[in-house]
């Protein structure tokens, strides 16, 4: 090869690399955001795995994007690592469909018929339809169809310029005497792993094998064990998904290279046995880029066939690979991935289970201090303390991923879920806050030896009872998305207010009477102050729920016309909890 071909090789692997790229994206935004949502729900048997690993993979083209969409997955807790391993192994299968759309630009034919059908003429044909889609056709699929076009246009030219540019090594006896020793498995393994680690592409280096078989010197036997080695070298991209993973994580990132290596040692070693007892004549065929494509659909097809019944001992080898780190102080450590960032379905998924679980934290720390009213324990506050610091730990981490994630295109219920997140997340927040606070008077009447009087008690509990309800229906609204549930939050608000005025009139006249003191006064007053905070935080997060139900985003408004005009729904759920909390 000459210098001119060399660089027309190298411009050809780069269009193609590129082409894939756009036409990648453009097929992951026609099916939809929910892919990624599919491939983390429904992968919950080893089956379900394979199948969408697989499935996902020829969908976007690049067995290292679902690999590291799955280690991401196991890096923020919300896939298993045995789950990790079958959708992984789906992955190595279903890269090699991009062998099959390469064979798309070596159609050719001959007479008037296979000038229409050539190459060059499919290469036009699909750019003109897909610029057109692209820039003139309105609506949002139609410019995503023609990237997905454009895309496989630019693939396509990319591989003409391959084949162009080895055309002249048909008669290179050095080519030939290369490809010779690459008939030596293990020679040609580690070629076939060290030109895709170095183009980071397992289609890329397909797309070369492929090009290198139309000079008609490549055989099977020199073409199986590149395969086999392309195979391997495709996991060295997600190995760099594990930087700044947890351990986890880290350990998903070791699959890929762990399946592939030992799936390649397995089908080469039974491969070769077979041969060297049956001495595989077809090894001396002559391949061309559809043979190459059949080869490695059937090659990745049994190493995963080979490699599924051991899903269990590829999990012991990546943790025994990975040891568990000593745990630490016990404090939570939000993990909410940047990568998902690129995956809005999957940043809204891992955004809910995050607040979900900060809603849970600070209905414990609230149900907690009340729990040390009735009786303190050193231990309840420590553990309140450290819900409070979760709290505010959940809260920078959440605010500052929702407004990465809010400049991101989103869906139209993608938008609601945001907007419903950055609207409670602070209320969630504040709730632990004042958890810590009911906990701190709770300390103080232990440490100065203050007791309140029984009728002060009686009512601290009927209060904390109704407290505990609120809080229930607002966390169990706000986790289900049970809007139902959150408009009975609002009736029982307003009458924890009326139980606040009630605590405190009585308070007053117990004052006047020398039945409670002054010292009892100023703790009492502090908890109903933080009582009427956690009910008025409850309201807000269930009325933010109802009014992104309903489009409606003025709270002020909103409250004002449920307050002043009462629902018969309304009034029956106030008379209910009157009843029920009555002092």
């Amino acid at each position: 090869m000459d210098t001119a071909s060399i660089f027309a090789l190298i411009g050809g692997v780069a269009l193609f690399l590129f082409g894939m790229k756009i036409m990648g994206d453009g097929l992951k935004k026609v099916a939809g955001n929910k892919l990624e949502l599919i491939l983390y729900r429904l992968s919950n048997t080893t089956l379900k795995g394979v199948l969408l690993g697989t499935v996902v993979t020829s969908v976007i083209q690049s067995s290292c994007a679902t690999s590291v969409m799955v280690v991401g997955f196991v890096n923020s807790g919300m896939m298993k690592l045995k789950q990790a391993v079958s959708v992984i192994l789906g992955a190595i299968l279903g890269t090699s469909i991009t062998g099959w759309v390469i064979c798309l630009s070596y159609i050719e034919g001959a007479g008037a018929l296979g000038s229409v059908f050539s190459t060059a003429t499919l290469t036009s044909a699909v750019a003109l339809v897909g610029i057109v889609l692209y820039m003139f056709i309105k609506g949002p699929r139609a410019p995503r169809i023609g990237m997905i076009l454009l895309g496989f246009a630019v693939l396509m030219t990319g591989m003409s310029a391959m084949s162009g540019a080895v055309g002249s090594l048909r008669d290179s006896d050095v080519f030939r005497e290369m490809l010779s020793s690459l008939s030596n498995p293990l020679v040609g393994v580690l070629v076939g792993t060290l030109i895709t680690a170095i183009l980071q592409s397992a289609s890329a280096s397909v797309g070369i094998i492929q090009a290198l078989s139309v000079t008609g010197t490549v055989s099977i036997g020199a073409a199986v064990p590149l395969l086999l080695g392309v195979a391997i070298g495709a996991s060295a991209p997600v190995l760099l998904s594990a930087l700044g993973a947890n351990t986890d994580g880290k350990r998903s990132a070791l699959i890929y290279p762990f399946a592939a290596t030992l799936s390649v040692m397995a089908v080469a070693s039974v491969f070769y046995i077979l041969d060297a007892i049956f001495s595989f004549s077809f090894l001396e065929n002559i391949t061309d880029p559809f043979v190459i494509a059949a080869v490695n659909s059937v090659l990745r097809l049994a190493m995963v066939v080979i490699t599924l019944p051991f899903c269990d001992i590829i999990e012991a080898l990546v943790c025994l690979a990975v040891k568990e780190k000593a745990k630490g102080d016990g404090e939570f450590h939000p993990v909410l991935e940047d990568r998902f960032i690129q995956h809005p379905a999957l940043a809204v998924e891992q955004s809910r289970a995050a607040i979900n679980d900060m809603a849970e934290a600070s209905a414990k720390a609230l149900n907690v201090s009340f729990d040390l009213l009735a009786e303190y324990s050193a231990d309840k506050f420590g553990e309140v303390e450290k819900l409070e610091k979760i709290g505010d730990k959940y809260e920078d981490a959440l605010g500052t991923y929702l407004v990465k994630l809010t400049g991101r295109d989103l869906s139209e219920d993608q938008n609601r879920d945001v907007s419903a997140f950055l609207h409670t997340i602070s209320d969630f927040e504040r709730l632990s806050d004042h958890a810590l606070n009911i906990a701190e008077s709770a300390k103080e009447l232990h440490d100065k030896g203050i007791s309140m009087s029984p009728d002060a008690r009686r009512e601290l509990s009927v209060m904390t009872d109704a407290l505990r309800e609120i809080i229930r229906l607002a966390t169990n609204a706000f986790i289900t998305g049970d809007s139902s549930e959150a408009a009975r939050v609002e009736p029982l608000e307003e009458l924890v207010d009326q139980l606040c005025d009630e605590l405190k009139m009585n308070h007053v006249e117990r004052l006047g009477k020398g039945i409670c003191t002054i010292d009892q006064g100023f703790v009492f007053n502090d908890l109903l102050t933080d009582f009427e905070r956690v009910s008025d935080h409850c309201s807000n997060i269930a009325v933010a729920m109802i009014e992104l139900e309903t489009d409606e985003f003025d709270t002020h408004e909103y409250l004002d016309r449920l307050k002043t005009k009462h629902s018969p729904e309304f009034e029956n759920y106030f008379e209910e909890y009157k009843n029920r909390f009555a002092i």
